[in-house]
């Protein structure tokens, strides 16, 4: 799922200083297409207006149940018609009503009312999170099929550092893809390379190229949203990896070498999205080489093919590998599909400077060993991955 559009998600806010944040979360929740409700506690509309939600979703928000009009029934039609209740932030209290089936509110009487699926964010105080009767609470709520996103270490409202902190809102939001989104790859193990390799020439200088890593990061989270264990290897990127994927970082073709095989056997599909360095100074200077306004020769060795390794040894793994090109792209693609032993190639256009390299877009021809075809026209990555594990799922089944 690369967007929410057509989800309706209700979020729940109750009396905590968190509360504040959720408003970028209903932000980056209607951002990506989704229809937000928002149900606030009286506690809740102490810490922030219930005007700023409207104004955030275009949307009415309940806070109570009897003073205002019309709002008799919507806490059935709430829970029942949306795809996703959150309770975000979840306090203590909130956490103790539901688990104890109390309905004093509206928030706690929808709760009970609820058949979609349904999400907590606990935060409070780290001695509150950490008490066991609010442990004993959390872990009845997990036993009925709530899901419940574990807060974050970090400096509380009290001024201490502990475990009790809101989650990041972008965070819940991936949380919420992931919990809507179709699992065609449950139960697969996805191992995905990004990003550049560097090759030293000294200690300071690098030999390295333009690749930032954007694309195989899409394809870890996409293929993570869809139920596969992930794991990435990454060369240097600037990149936020992925929250919830096994992330192994590396620097060098030899190193990115060794971790892919190492994690190669048991795979079931492998992406090689890496833009990884053909060749490498033949050996790295011991000190910084110093500047004298001379010509200089460095003589390079040739990397070792990673992808042609594990072609070579490909088994019932699907092998999917990228081709980045600017010139006769398809036929250099076709080329390596075959001498490679691939299943699929990605082909891209590296030459322009809308799409591709350090660019949040791309544009890509997926090309099977039949020689078929597709044009994914310009768009985000993270769409471009979608597509491109669309693939991935149709070859599964053929």
């Amino acid at each position: 799922m690369e967007t929410l559009s057509g989800k309706t998600i209700v979020i729940c806010i109750t009396g905590s200083i968190a509360a504040y944040k959720s408003a970028e979360l209903a932000r980056q929740l209607k951002k990506e297409g989704a229809v937000v409700k928002v149900v606030m506690t009286k506690n809740a509309t102490r810490f922030i207006s219930p005007y700023t939600f409207e104004t955030l979703t275009g949307n009415r928000v309940i806070w109570d149940m009897f003073s205002q009009p019309g709002m008799s029934i919507d806490h059935i039609s709430l829970g029942q018609e949306s795809d996703l209740v959150m309770i975000a932030p979840a306090t203590a209290n909130i956490i103790a009503k539901i688990a104890h089936g109390l309905a004093d509110d509206f928030v706690s009487t929808l709760m009970l009312a609820t058949t979609c699926k349904k999400l907590l964010c606990p935060a409070m105080d780290k001695e509150m999170f950490k008490n066991g009767l609010v442990q004993s609470n959390i872990s009845t709520l997990k036993e009925m099929g709530f899901i419940v996103m574990e807060p974050e270490e970090g400096l509380l409202a009290s001024g201490i550092f502990g475990l009790g902190r809101f989650p990041d809102p972008s965070f819940i939001v991936e949380k919420t893809k992931y919990i809507l989104s179709e699992k065609d790859l449950s139960g697969l193990k996805l191992l995905v390379t990004a990003g550049p390799t560097i090759e030293y020439i000294d200690p300071v200088r690098i030999v390295t190229n333009r690749s930032t890593g954007k694309m195989g990061y899409a394809v870890a989270r996409a293929g993570w949203t869809r139920g596969a264990e992930v794991t990435l290897i990454s060369g240097p990127t600037s990149v936020d990896p992925p929250r919830w994927v096994n992330t192994v970082n590396v620097e060098t073709a030899e190193e990115m070498y060794k971790a892919v095989i190492h994690h190669y056997k048991g795979s079931d599909v492998v992406i090689k999205a890496a833009a990884v360095s053909d060749y490498k100074p033949k050996g790295k200077l011991h000190d910084k080489e110093k500047k004298h306004g001379k010509p200089i020769t460095i003589e390079m060795n040739p990397t070792v093919d990673i992808l042609n390794e594990l072609g070579n040894d490909k088994g019932g793994c699907i092998l999917v590998g990228f081709a980045a090109e600017t010139t006769d792209h398809e036929a250099y693609a076709i080329d390596k599909i075959h001498r490679k032993n691939l299943d699929l190639i990605v082909v891209n256009d590296v030459s322009m400077g809308d799409r591709g390299f350090a660019s949040d877009k791309n544009e890509v021809t997926i090309i099977d060993r039949q020689g078929n075809r597709e044009l994914i026209p310009l768009m985000p990555k993270l769409e471009v991955a979608n597509r491109i594990l669309d693939r991935v799922v149709a070859l599964r089944k053929s």
